[in-house]
């Protein structure tokens, strides 16, 4: 039985500039977990060595692997391996673990003086349970998705607020 592939989207809006955004998001020592509720990190970050130093050429270089806790109880590992990277707009990566696909975060200014931060992703579950129920569950597996970016939506904007840079 082959996956069902899911394409999520989501839509961010910070009060921060667009390098604020990206120096968190983009950060190559994924800090994720300090701002996003239920996300943890699942094993040490792998970075390919002699890479360079800049924070582009060191986020290309690393692997993330996270524990992101979903509201319905489950928890799935998801691996992040970023392909592309334009400071301080864009990031496409590559997703492994309980989700094999790709994901795409762009950063823009909005008409209002705010960030925009567009979240696409693309991705099919690779373990054996979520494969089986997803032609029922579906709707209960996009639902938990909705919930745990709306977490890292608000985990994010309050950890930008509380930097001593915040304009």
């Amino acid at each position: 039985m082959t996956a069902r592939l899911y394409d999520l989207s989501s839509t961010w809006m910070f009060p921060n500039s667009q390098r604020e955004v990206w120096d968190v998001i983009a950060d190559p020592n994924m800090a994720w977990p300090d701002w996003w509720p239920g996300c943890t990190l699942a094993k040490p970050l792998e970075r390919e060595p002699n890479t360079g130093t800049s924070a582009g050429e060191l986020l290309l270089a690393t692997t993330a692997t996270l524990n992101f806790k979903a509201s319905l109880g489950y928890t799935l590992s998801v691996s992040y391996h970023p392909t592309f990277v334009d400071s301080p707009r864009e990031v496409v990566f590559d997703a492994g673990g309980d989700l094999a696909g790709n994901g795409r975060v762009v950063l823009s200014a909005a008409d209002n003086g705010q960030t925009q931060m567009d979240i696409e992703w693309r991705v099919r579950p690779t373990n054996r349970w979520m494969t089986l129920l997803s032609p029922v569950a579906s709707p209960a597996f996009t639902y938990a998705h909705a919930a745990l970016m709306k977490r890292g939506e608000t985990g994010l904007r309050e950890y930008l607020a509380r930097q001593p840079n915040k304009k």
